[in-house]
C-alpha cells in the first residue's frame, strides 16, 4: 500500500506512535519462557479524523534454546511450539522484521519514537525488551518505559478490565474461542484503544 507522508499521528499523540503489540509466550517470565507468537497493528487517521486500525503484521516465533516451556501456558494458548506447519522463525529475526516495519511507520507519520499499546502493556513489552536484550538488538523504536496500557484506560472509560468484556462494552465483537491468538487480541485491543481514544479527542 503506497501512502504519503502524514504528521496527523505526530500531532495527535505529540510525536510520539502509538503501535499495537500482542505477544502469546510460553509462560510468565520474560527472561526464562519464550516468546511464541507476536502481531503488530498500525493505526492510521481517517478522513473524519477518526482513529483507525490500519496494517498488522504477525509471525510465529521458535522457542530461544533453553527456554523453559510451561504446559498450563501452553494449553491456554493451544500454540504446539513443535509443530512444522508453524513456520516459526527465530525471534531475533521476528523482532528485526517488527522493528523495521515501525521504523517504516516513524518516517512516515513524522514521529520520532513508537508507543506500545497493549492489554495489559508491560507484559508484551518486557518480552519485547527480553528478546532484544538476547538478540543484542541495541537501538528499539519503542520507548522503552512508557506505554498506553488499554486496560488502564477501559478501566477508567468503560469499568472493565478484561479484554473480552471492555471490547464488549465498547460493542466491539469479541469471539473467546478466537482468544489468545497474537493477531486476533492485537486487533481486538487496536479496535479498542481507537474507540477510547475517539472518545476523547
Amino acid at each position: 500500500m503506497n501512502r504519503q507522508p502524514s504528521t496527523n499521528l505526530s500531532r495527535r499523540f505529540r510525536g510520539l506512535l502509538p503501535i499495537v503489540v500482542d505477544v502469546e509466550t510460553s509462560g510468565l517470565n520474560s527472561d526464562t519462557d519464550a516468546l511464541l507468537e507476536i502481531a503488530a497493528v498500525t493505526l492510521a487517521i481517517d478522513q473524519e479524523g477518526k482513529l483507525c486500525r490500519n496494517q498488522t503484521y504477525a509471525y510465529h516465533v521458535e522457542p530461544f534454546f533453553g527456554a523453559r516451556l510451561e504446559k498450563e501456558s501452553l494449553e491456554i494458548t493451544g500454540i504446539d511450539p513443535s509443530h512444522p506447519f508453524r513456520f516459526a522463525i527465530p525471534e531475533a529475526q521476528a523482532l528485526q522484521r517488527i522493528f523495521t516495519i515501525v521504523r517504516m511507520e516513524l518516517e512516515i507519520t513524522a514521529c520520532y519514537r513508537a508507543v506500545l499499546v497493549g492489554h495489559n502493556a508491560w507484559f508484551d513489552l518486557n518480552f519485547i525488551l527480553a528478546v532484544a536484550k538476547r538478540s543484542q538488538l541495541r537501538s528499539l523504536p519503542f520507548h522503552t518505559f512508557t506505554t498506553l496500557d488499554t486496560a488502564s484506560l477501559a478501566a477508567v472509560a468503560l469499568g472493565e478490565t478484561v479484554l473480552a468484556r471492555a471490547a464488549r462494552r465498547a460493542r466491539i465483537p469479541f469471539d473467546i474461542e478466537k482468544a489468545h491468538s497474537a493477531i486476533y487480541d492485537a486487533e481486538r485491543t487496536a479496535e479498542l484503544f481507537c474507540y477510547l481514544a475517539n472518545r476523547f479527542r
